[in-house]
């Protein structure tokens, strides 16, 4: 009996194993910077036997990389299975605040996040060409860097999201890099201006995204999450809002995922992609 019950675990083991996501690292070239950028992509078990597949856009943090998302959260791939999504982590370098830096020619990455990386995924993996069937989120850096690149690229995203983002960046000028990539305040306010998430709720008109906002209430971004909410109700702009204890860590990142997805599955279930 005890041979019979190690061997029925053995074979649950490996039925899990054999239908579980499967965690692909990936170069794909940027022609508008001229070098190879690194991704990790997650394929649902169910890929195979599947004709197309909804993605999920993930970006990491500040000082982070690629592999941050599927090393600190591995459930990463329970949430690719359970939602038959495809998961993109793109690299988005130290510190570019994923947007097409003015001063900096060699940091183009809403190029690459808007135009280069998603033709890449659309003709290398089964997933429907579409706005609807396209949604990105991120962490601190990459919340801001997922709302900036969805608020001026409504065509290409039909939701976005941010967990913890650093959305106004004006508050900081001293911080994060940010003057490699803007100069500094004091030079060019304006151009903080335009490259601030919360000056750019202009583009947004009523469902023209869907769009979820988290933040934990000890959070050194907390108020100026609170401060885009109130931005966004302001101008009629429906999106959903969660205020969550917690810090600016992965222990708040790894549970708001768990949200963050389901609200990315529930809008292309309701969207029609699965249609």
């Amino acid at each position: 009996m005890k041979k019979l019950l190690s061997l029925i675990g053995l074979m649950i083991i490996s039925t899990t194993l054999l239908i579980a996501a499967t965690v692909d690292t990936v170069d794909t070239y940027s022609p508008s910077m001229k070098k190879q950028v690194r991704s990790v992509v997650i394929l649902p078990h169910s890929y195979e036997t599947t004709t197309a597949f909804p993605v999920l856009y993930l970006l990491h943090g500040y000082s982070g990389n690629h592999r941050d998302w599927i090393k600190n959260v591995p459930n990463l791939k329970l949430l690719a299975d359970r939602y038959e999504m495809i998961i993109v982590c793109p690299d988005g370098n130290f510190s570019s605040w994923y947007f097409d830096s003015p001063i900096d020619s060699t940091s183009r990455y809403e190029t690459y996040l808007s135009s280069e990386l998603i033709r890449w995924v659309d003709k290398t993996y089964k997933t429907v060409s579409n706005r609807t069937r396209r949604a990105i989120t991120g962490l601190s850096m990459g919340g801001h860097g997922a709302l900036f690149v969805a608020f001026k690229h409504q065509d290409v995203f039909g939701a976005a999201g941010s967990t913890s983002g650093g959305v106004d960046l004006r508050p900081f000028p001293n911080n994060w890099d940010l003057s490699k990539r803007l100069g500094t305040y004091a030079s060019s306010p304006e151009i903080w201006e335009r490259h601030s998430v919360i000056n750019l709720t202009h583009l947004l008109t009523p469902n023209s995204i869907r769009l979820i906002i988290d933040c934990g209430t000890s959070d050194f971004f907390y108020q100026v999450n609170q401060n885009l909410h109130n931005k966004l109700l302001e101008r009629n702009i429906a999106h959903t809002y969660v205020e969550n204890p917690g810090q600016h860590n992965w222990e708040y990142w790894s549970t708001s995922i768990q949200f963050q997805a389901l609200y990315m599955h529930q809008y292309f279930l309701n969207s029609g992609a699965s249609k």
